[in-house]
């Protein structure tokens, strides 16, 4: 019976742990309905785009970009652009899923969001990351944002512009909070700071999600300087 019920006691730890970034992300999710319904988008689009794609980065970039009629290939290669991190970050993860098997591993990279990708790393660096806990963070938070982007495409003649309460900053708010979970000292400062300047330096003359890229790879190149530094004075 022990057996039986640790999976579910682990279940509900994991929703436990995810339930303030639950509250985090319901902003998010009405904001990014509210836009899309001004992009023309249905209700039932908007809510399956939120199911079926699951990465409010992306999405918000599509609806930037998003024209009618739509230019699959450009918002497609835009989002491409925007989820390449998750290369990395599936690849961070994977190493800390020895309790999952080839099929349990797969599905969970399909929910790897930024915030199930924090909260799993966290949780790796002090107890064995487990499907059931796993499955715990990820299922009310993928709840949260399907329904929360439904809503928001239901009331989005009512919400009028997110920027005028304050709904628009939620989503960099909720990144501040992630990042600084993961602060080093100093070097996590440098490596923030090539990363926001080379961003910012390309969305100011580079057209289009460039910056997105750009300031990945300043990020990464400053994170691999400084480990080679490091090791040298070892």
């Amino acid at each position: 019976m022990l057996q039986q019920s640790r999976p579910a006691g682990e279940f509900k730890a994991g929703m436990r742990a995810i339930f303030p970034l639950i509250v985090a992300v319901l902003p998010i999710g009405l904001v990014f309905g509210a836009v899309s319904a001004t992009k023309g988008l249905s209700p039932l689009e908007t809510t399956l785009m939120s199911a079926l794609v699951f990465a409010g980065g992306s999405q918000f970039v599509a609806m930037d970009i998003w024209t009618h009629p739509a230019s699959w290939i450009g918002a497609g290669f835009a989002a491409l652009l925007v989820n390449v991190r998750h290369l990395l970050m599936s690849a961070s993860i994977g190493t800390k899923m020895q309790s999952f098997s080839g099929t349990k591993r797969y599905i969970a990279m399909l929910f790897l969001a930024d915030e199930i990708w924090a909260m799993a790393e966290f949780r790796a660096g002090t107890l064995r990351l487990t499907p059931a806990w796993y499955a715990g963070i990820v299922t009310p938070f993928y709840l949260a944002w399907v329904g929360s982007s439904l809503a928001g495409a239901l009331l989005g003649a009512f919400l009028g512009d997110p920027a005028v309460i304050g709904l628009d900053f939620a989503f960099p708010a909720v990144f501040i909070v992630l990042v600084m979970g993961f602060w080093k000292g100093p070097e996590t400062g440098a490596v923030l700071a090539a990363s926001g300047i080379a961003a910012v330096a390309v969305h100011q003359f580079v057209p289009g999600v460039w910056h997105i890229a750009a300031g990945a790879l300043a990020g990464l190149a400053t994170a691999f300087w400084k480990g080679r530094a490091r090791e040298q004075t070892a």
